[in-house]
């Protein structure tokens, strides 16, 4: 009910976001010869405002065509090599005979999409050829297509592993550590010979016991049930995922802006203060990175549950306890695969130690192949973008990844 009255608001506003972005054209416009008075540009910044603040934000594009390849542009192509229900693998082809070691970039899925992740996909595209997990928005998914849950997660990151091995790769930012590591363990297990040289494994709740933040609180401190009664929800009629069970995107923003509500309200006031200033550049900073932060996808209900159980409130992963189709998943089997685990000092949304907890679950892999990294004075987001991510952090990855490289070529 609350989804469908969700739409109904935006429905009913959708006049009035239409009024305000053409009033914005228009104060904005080159063309108008008053657009520099006072008062032109706070009717300006108010439609603006208003218009950002109740559009409707759809999946932005990745935006990368070419990237600098020892200091010369390439042309990147962007190609589905795996099309599933609930998620597209993702090429990014450079044109270009030296494509370097493959890297597979497992993108979260949990509430943006995974352009969110594209400063990281185009600073590893310099030495790397790379492949993305691109989730599909649920409420777009029909309910002919079945349910999707966490262990379907694990099944789909084990079939794109097997299909980009040897010679693979793979990065896991935030939530995605959980399921990759449960993914390797089981092809450990298995010993499918088609397994990650390495793992790089950024800033998730492997342990969500460590270091406890906000989130890890919020779960600790609501039931199974709470969650299921109150953040699932039917898609309304008017989408193809009509009447399919998911954990709303907007519910999601809603939740993402609470966690800092006086940080969204500053850079608000501060964009508003930049459009009557007339400092285009600031403002188009923050538009850039809220077209990003704002455009958020529905999650399937019983993965988002499942999550909610397994990672955050009975911790089978680091417990030993978790079984994912009848097999056990043990990290300790793994002994092929290098493991680097990277946090950031300052995250608040997976703590300290949370990941770093996967070097003593992965006990079969020898030191000599394992390795951790505290970024200081890095945030949840700097660990996979910005400057600090770009200077201090990808560096020590690609080192890594060479290594790796190296080593395995020593013993053949």
């Amino acid at each position: 009910m609350l989804y469908a009255l969700h739409e109904l608001q935006r429905s009913l506003l959708s006049p009035m976001v239409t009024a305000a972005s053409v009033l914005k054209e228009v104060t904005h416009s080159p063309l108008n010869p008053l657009r520099d008075l006072p008062f032109v540009r706070a009717v300006g910044a108010n439609s603006e405002l208003f218009t950002r603040l109740m559009q409707r934000y759809h999946k932005p594009n990745w935006d990368i065509e070419t990237v600098d390849v020892d200091g010369k542009p390439v042309a990147v192509k962007t190609e589905i090599t795996i099309d599933k229900p609930f998620c597209k693998l993702i090429h990014f082809r450079k044109e270009t005979k030296v494509k370097g070691p493959k890297l597979l970039i497992v993108a979260p899925l949990s509430g943006h999409f995974a352009t969110l992740l594209r400063d990281t996909v185009r600073t590893t595209l310099a030495d790397h050829d790379v492949w993305v997990t691109d989730w599909v928005d649920a409420k777009m998914v029909p309910l002919s297509d079945g349910e999707f849950r966490l262990e379907d997660y694990v099944d789909y990151i084990k079939e794109f592993i097997c299909s980009l091995a040897p010679r693979l790769n793979v990065m896991s930012v935030c939530q995605p550590t959980v399921p990759v590591l449960a993914a390797v363990s089981l092809l450990a297990s298995e010993r499918n010979p088609r397994i990650p040289d390495s793992m790089i494994m950024m800033g998730g709740p492997i342990d969500a016991r460590r270091s406890p933040t906000a989130v890890n609180q919020f779960a600790d401190e609501h039931s199974h049930q709470w969650f299921t009664n109150q953040m699932v929800m039917r898609v309304p009629q008017n989408y193809p995922g009509f009447s399919r069970l998911v954990y709303p995107g907007f519910m999601q923003h809603a939740s993402f802006m609470a966690m800092n509500p006086d940080r969204h309200l500053n850079a608000h006031w501060e964009f508003y203060k930049h459009l009557m200033q007339g400092d285009q550049d600031s403002a188009e900073a923050h538009r850039q990175f809220y077209d990003e932060y704002n455009a958020v996808l529905d999650m399937p209900a019983e993965y988002y549950l499942d999550t909610v159980r397994i990672v955050f409130q009975d911790f089978l992963l680091p417990r030993g306890e978790w079984n994912i189709r009848e097999q056990r998943v043990d990290p300790g089997a793994i002994t092929k695969t290098a493991l680097f685990t990277i946090e950031g000092e300052l995250d608040d949304i997976s703590g300290n130690g949370q990941t770093e907890a996967a070097q003593s679950l992965c006990s079969g892999i020898p030191k000599t192949r394992r390795k951790h990294l505290l970024a200081k004075g890095v945030g949840h987001y700097g660990i996979f973008s910005g400057r600090k991510f770009r200077t201090i952090i990808y560096p020590q990855i690609s080192q890594f990844v060479q290594k790796q490289m190296r080593s395995k070529k020593q013993l053949v």
